[in-house]
């Protein structure tokens, strides 16, 4: 179910009122995980079972990597948990992308290979549970904790429903004391949540679905021969569109779990008023940007090896982020771009500027423009459905056909603009500090205005984006 059904809105309703009324606190958390499972069962019923079977083997992995008696031992439970998940992602995720590819490198050689159509079904969530799952054992492995004892605790740490399909991804350091310590709803996290589940349904519904998708989608679905207007205006429609998205469902999510007594990570940090690309990632899917940074980035050595291995660590990192969203070379390529970005800006910082140095106001806001500009290019590839398309999309943007923007498109236009500007002005500010002094008569009039036009709003009803990876 989707945080934007009908569906949604009776089950969560249900789950708070059960969730509160239990008592003892091991009730209540054996009650959210038979909640979150419901939750991913009424996707697809079939796939339940991987979820709760990746779980508990990373349970027992982790255990037998505390017990391990030597470091030989406990590198091959590591390596053990590492094959099998990345091997089940790479089955379900992977497979038709590696087997066309094969049959490609075939080909160059002279030999024909057809391969099997296999039809897997990609389970949702998987890579969001997998990465909840590799770093609990990797943290387990680095002896950052102990594990825990409990299967309970940890299934529920992996699968609690607000952000079992599409994050934030959490580490088990972040929800650990959360669910081992009682909690229930209380009135200002109630009021918060939902407060915030408005604000994400606002995004998704209302600005992604109803606004960006259909000048996005216009674009997309017809490349050939498209105007530099609409070349533009769908190409900045996107950038609105996948942030609207996926933020709205990060809203969500940190609602969800706000209203039941708990705190996810922020994932989105006003994204769009980033100062350089370092900037971006560290504002753009932060729990992702900060997960590739600590298990791949560091693994591979970091910053620690020298100019030349930083920016080849720099380049896997991102290449391998690009290729987690997608079993495409248009997502391999997003990465790619967004590795040479940030090589670039670390070349160009390191000679230009000390650390230390703060640039001019005129310089930064230049930089600013800048990186929302290179960024907003690179989605065109994260969302062609082929590198022919996105090539063909590129160059649409310097057409010199006549035919200017629709109103449509130009409504979109616009919505980005203020998405930058409330980007801009929400850059060093926190949210909830700014409704809780908000007056209430003007919060409750805003988030009225919200729920009106979510039920007005005329968009299709899009799935997550992010459901997909």
């Amino acid at each position: 179910m989707q945080f934007d059904s009908f569906t949604f809105v009776v089950f969560f309703a249900a789950v708070l009122v059960v969730y509160n009324a239990l008592r003892g606190w091991s009730a209540r958390k054996w009650f959210l995980l038979a909640a979150s499972y419901v939750f991913y069962a009424a996707w697809n019923p079939l796939f339940l079972p991987l979820l709760v079977g990746s779980a508990t083997l990373d349970f027992w992995i982790a255990q037998r990597i505390r017990a391990a008696a030597s470091d030989v031992i406990r590198k091959r439970w590591i390596v053990t948990t590492l094959v099998v998940n990345l091997g089940v992602l790479g089955i379900f995720k992977y497979h038709a992308f590696l087997l066309a590819n094969l049959a490609a490198l075939l080909a160059l050689v002279g030999l024909h290979y057809v391969p099997a159509r296999l039809d897997i079904i990609l389970p949702i969530g998987i890579s969001f549970y997998t990465f909840h799952s590799l770093s609990y054992c990797l943290d387990i492995y680095r002896g950052k904790f102990a594990p825990t004892r409990n299967w309970r605790d940890y299934a529920l740490y992996v699968a609690f429903f607000p952000q079992l399909v599409a994050g934030p991804i959490t580490r088990f350091t972040q929800m650990r004391e959360q669910i081992e310590n009682p909690r229930r709803t209380t009135r200002e996290g109630l009021a918060w949540g939902c407060a915030l589940l408005v604000l994400g349904l606002f995004q998704k519904c209302v600005l992604a679905d109803s606004v960006f998708a259909p000048v996005a989608d216009g674009f997309f679905n017809a490349v050939a021969g498209a105007s530099a207007a609409t070349a533009w205006s769908g190409t900045l429609a996107f950038s609105g569109q996948i942030f609207c998205d996926f933020a709205g469902y990060s809203t969500c999510a940190i609602g969800a779990a706000m209203a039941l007594g708990f705190v996810l990570p922020t994932n989105f940090r006003y994204p769009y008023a980033a100062i350089g690309f370092s900037d971006f990632w560290r504002r753009w899917h932060i729990s992702l940007s900060t997960w590739l940074r600590d298990y791949l980035y560091v693994s591979l050595g970091g910053n620690r090896r020298g100019e030349w291995r930083t920016y080849v660590n720099l380049m896997l990192t991102m290449l391998i982020g690009g290729l987690w969203h997608g079993a495409a070379w248009t997502f391999v390529i997003w990465g790619g771009l967004h590795g040479v970005y940030l090589a670039v800006e670390r070349f160009v910082r390191e000679r230009l500027w000390p650390a230390a140095a703060r640039p001019p106001a005129w310089l930064r806001a230049g930089y600013g423009l800048l990186t929302l500009l290179l960024v907003s290019l690179a989605w065109i590839w994260f969302r062609a459905p082929d590198a022919a398309t996105a090539w063909q999309a590129t160059s649409r943007l310097a057409a010199a056909s006549a035919p200017g923007a629709s109103a449509e498109q130009w409504l979109a236009v616009a919505a980005f603009a203020a998405v930058i500007a409330v980007h801009w002005l929400m850059r060093e500010r926190d949210l909830k500090t700014i409704g809780l002094r908000m007056p209430a008569p003007l919060l409750g009039a805003l988030l009225g205005a919200m729920l009106a036009l979510i039920a007005l709003s005329p968009g299709d009803n899009h799935a997550f984006i992010y459901f997909q990876f």
